[in-house]
């Protein structure tokens, strides 16, 4: 430890940037300029360890850093530009300091400041180094600090700065004399407690107190506070503080308070650490070190993007336009994200959520034109053939929506089989609007979630297609169309059906929440057409607020414009072709629709043409081959097709040069048209697949009656076919039948058992004419299941004409239900099952009486060509069956 020294009146002056040396303290310098090295050449290495220094601070601002530094740069090649700040700032320091003194101080706030005290410091170690390759001589050297003394004036001596000075610590005497008092003693105790206890907490965490218990016991206490206080890491104006406490009782007071600041600080430091420690889990020590790692990387300019794209959702979130309520709830989602980290399990969740959140259109609306009536009316007419009723109906929805825009109008609901245009329907309403029109599909759903969406607890959940569709178009007030609403279905994952209920209720859709979401959303906005292929798995609640809307198949005049008008210039332009080389006249299309496409819509229809066009393409791409092969084979001087006129021309022409031979022009010139005839149409869609000969054929035997029934791809004709055989008197049904259409044969059956006498069917002595033989009805088609009440009438018929040995009417065909009395009850599907029969060619169809209000929706064309029989009674049914009636009615008794 030093002892008290005689300073000499001058010393050598090393500066110290910002930093302050203390008696007593031990630092560890590296010279490297020119000045600090021949500093320690002169004062230091030649006069071994009898030479002292001065150590003075300089205060530097961060103006003089930077002309520092640019000095620095610019004199490169100048071996004062060490490597050490202290060392750098000294050249610059001293030239200002030069500066200052030929100006006479006349710059009152210079940029860098040498302070007025410092310490004497002697060197305890030296060793001398040279750098390679450039040959530079450097010193490391550790100084002790010794004591106090005052600048009373500073001059240069060659390179470096002297100072004269003055002492400032007491003497050996005056310190003797100062440890008598009272007060002194008091601070020194206080000081010694104060430092003990700091002592006793760093030996648990650093375990180093050993020694510096032993520093407290010998080193006098004057040199005790400086050696405490240089050990803490304060800033420099509490270093100057410190230097500048030449009274001891100002110095033992302050090192005291640094003592026990940094005591408090340590206890508070390991009170939170503590604290943290209990309760930090594994993802938030990570968080923890991520913040450290996030730290460090902004300091060494490595940061990521994720700041900035968090900024940007932040942006994105507030033009979104979201409700208060809403909007509270996505900052407080965003405030926890900020917290995470993007490795963390729910960054991801939480970013997507509010990507949705900003994506979601709150206020994004489309602007509805002037609606134009007499334009939508030419649009539809345009768009669909035909549906005349169901035109009527969206105009008179277009026409409340003019009159009051904010309505709310029903939810319509098309109903009707495959390829009638209900999609194309609600489309056309769309661009009548002029909204944004969106699909969702709802056949085969059977989860809740995809209507109501996850719940964002779970893992890979998701939004509703609701919400999804509405992010994806982008508006608030689309027309959207709930395509199959019939198809969908439930299980344990919920009925999509009873999630509908509140979407397409318009007094309750005006909060709608989606499990995703979790925040209420607006769909009133929202136009909801609904389409269906069968009304009857609609369950009756869903179905009680929409309104249903029949789009029956079309006749062959309506499919035949059709085709005319949309069909076919569609299929030519899809396969590349010209009208002028594929031409398919009125009567080829009518050949298609009555032998291969009797179905309710138009989709095989368009395929058939599809088949055609695609014939035609092998044509043309043929003739195409054939006359490249003439040119390339004749090989003419000028070619065949390029040569025109000059461009300047006013006509311009293909000119066939004289050396061409006939062949070749032929082949050029003989792109013909294709026509497509009856030929051509068997060639391509090969032998018909349906014919008016049909019904006839097969009802040629007795036993066989003909019926018309309902599908969901609209109204069709099925044949009922019986026979008897040796048995037991049972009844045998084939078919994949139902339970309803099964009881149905069943009443037939007992019916015509018991009016068996009076139909002439048997004997009246005989009292069960089935007995030892069993019936057999069978209905074609048995891969297609079929039920429904609407066979009663036709199996009745069909075991009448068993029993009879007569055929019935190969032109007719009937449909409608009875009771076992024998009375004809209404059935369904009126519309469908006359088309059905005009489509198959049937002249003559028996309905029940109740159901002659139907026939006003049956075109009048189609009505015009079929003969309507009403039947009141099941009598009145084999009345208009049978070929001259029914002979035997005189002899019944009915």
């Amino acid at each position: 430890m030093a002892e008290t020294v005689e300073l000499p009146s001058r010393l050598a002056i090393l500066p110290f940037r910002n930093k302050v040396l203390l008696p007593g303290a031990v630092i560890r310098i590296r010279c490297t300029s020119t000045r600090s090295v021949k500093l320690v050449e002169q004062e230091l290495w030649q006069r071994e360890d009898k030479g002292l220094i001065g150590v003075l601070p300089v205060r530097v601002t961060e103006a003089a850093a930077a002309a520092a530094a640019a000095a620095a740069v610019g004199n490169l090649v100048s071996p004062g530009s060490g490597s050490d700040n202290g060392e750098r700032i000294v050249k610059s320091s001293a030239d200002v300091l030069g500066d200052s003194q030929k100006q006479g101080a006349k710059n009152q706030e210079e940029p860098i400041r040498w302070y007025n005290r410092g310490v004497a410091a002697r060197a305890l170690s030296l060793s001398r180094g040279v750098e390679k390759p450039s040959g530079r001589v450097t010193y490391i050297v550790i100084l002790e600090g010794l004591c106090r003394f005052s600048v009373q004036e500073i001059s240069e001596r060659g390179t470096y700065f002297v100072a004269r000075i003055s002492r400032l610590d007491m003497t050996k005497a005056e310190l003797e004399l100062a440890e008598q008092d009272p007060d002194i003693i008091l601070l020194s105790r206080q000081f010694k407690a104060t430092a003990m206890e700091l002592i006793s907490v760093l030996e648990q965490k650093q375990k180093i107190a050993g020694r510096t218990k032993v520093l407290l016991d010998t080193v006098p206490v004057h040199r005790l506070a400086d050696i405490f206080v240089a050990s803490f890491e304060i800033g420099f104006e509490e270093q100057l503080s410190m230097l500048d406490s030449v009274d001891l009782k100002v110095r033992l007071s302050k090192a005291t308070e640094l003592v026990d600041r940094h005591l408090q600080s340590i206890r508070v430091a390991e009170k939170i650490t503590q604290k943290v420690e209990g309760q930090l889990s594994k993802s938030q020590k990570e968080f923890l070190l991520r913040q450290q790692m996030r730290a460090i990387k902004e300091e060494l300019g490595d940061n990521d993007d994720d700041e900035d794209d968090i900024a940007a959702l932040e942006r994105k979130m507030q033009s979104a336009g979201m409700p208060p309520s809403i909007w509270k709830h996505a900052q407080r989602e965003l405030r926890r994200l900020k917290k995470m980290q993007p490795q963390q399990p729910g960054y991801s969740s939480s970013r997507v959520y509010l990507e949705l959140l900003a994506d979601l259109p709150w206020e994004k609306v489309t602007e509805e034109r002037e609606i134009d009536l007499k334009a939508a009316k030419e649009q539809l007419d345009c768009d669909h053939y035909g549906l005349a009723k169901v035109k009527q109906r969206i105009i008179e929805y277009l026409a409340v929506r003019k009159l009051k825009p904010d309505a709310r109008g029903p939810v319509l609901c098309f109903v009707g089989p495959p390829g009638v245009g209900k999609t194309s329907l609600a489309s056309s309403i769309a661009a009548a609007l002029n909204r944004k029109f969106i699909r969702i599909s709802l056949g085969g759903v059977k989860d809740e979630a995809d209507i109501r969406g996850h719940r964002r607890t779970y893992i890979g959940s998701m939004p509703g297609r609701l919400i999804e569709g509405l992010k994806r178009v982008g508006v608030n007030n689309p027309v959207m169309l709930l395509d199959e609403i019939d198809k969908t279905g439930s299980d344990v994952r919920g009925d999509p059906a009873s999630a509908l209920l509140e979407v397409l209720d318009p007094e309750q859709n005006g909060t709608f929440n989606d499990h995703y979401l979790n925040v209420p959303f607006d769909l009133s906005k929202v136009i909801f057409i609904a389409t269906a292929n069968r009304i009857q798995p609609i369950p009756p609640p869903l179905l009680d607020r929409m309104e249903v809307i029949e789009l029956p198949g079309y006749t062959p005049e309506e499919k035949l414009r059709i085709a005319t008008k949309h069909l076919i210039p569609r299929v030519i332009d899809q396969h590349g072709l010209s009208p002028d080389f594929l031409q398919i006249p009125e009567d080829t299309v009518k050949l298609v629709i009555q032998r291969y496409t009797r179905e309710a819509g138009v989709r095989n229809l368009e395929r058939s043409l599809a088949s055609l066009a695609r014939a035609a393409a092998v044509k043309m791409a043929e003739q195409e081959c054939i006359v490249q092969a003439g040119k390339n084979g004749h090989q003419p001087t000028t070619s065949l097709l390029d040569t025109r006129l000059a461009d300047s021309a006013e006509v311009e022409m293909e000119v066939i040069p004289m050396d061409s031979s006939h062949d070749e022009i032929n082949a050029f010139t003989s792109t013909s048209a294709l026509i497509v005839d009856e030929s051509v149409l068997e060639k391509v869609l090969g032998p018909p697949r349906f014919d008016d000969r049909e019904a006839a054929e097969r009802v040629s035997n007795p036993g066989v009656s003909v019926g018309l029934v309902w599908t969901s791809f609209g109204g069709e004709v099925q044949f009922v076919e019986a026979t008897t055989m040796a048995g037991k008197g049972d009844l045998h049904l084939t078919g994949q039948l139902g339970d309803v259409i099964k009881e149905s044969a069943q009443i037939a059956l007992t019916w015509v058992r018991a009016r068996a006498a009076d139909l002439k069917l048997s004997p009246a002595a005989e009292i069960n004419f089935l007995e030892n033989r069993d019936i057999h009805i069978h209905f074609p088609a048995g891969a297609v299941p079929k039920d429904g009440p609407s066979a009663g009438v036709t199996l009745v018929t069909s075991l009448v004409s068993l029993f009879s040995q007569r055929k019935v009417r190969a032109d007719t065909a009937m449909t409608g239900e009875m009771t076992l009395r024998g009375l004809v009850l209404p059935v369904g599907g009126i519309k469908d099952k006359v088309l059905a029969a005009h489509r198959y060619g049937i002249k003559r169809v028996i309905l029940p009486d109740r159901n002659m209000k139907d026939l006003v929706e049956v075109p009048s064309v189609v009505l015009a060509d079929i003969e309507i029989k009403f039947a009141k009674r099941m009598e009145d049914v084999l009345e208009y069956a049978f070929e001259g009636g029914c002979p035997w009615r005189q002899y019944a008794k009915l």
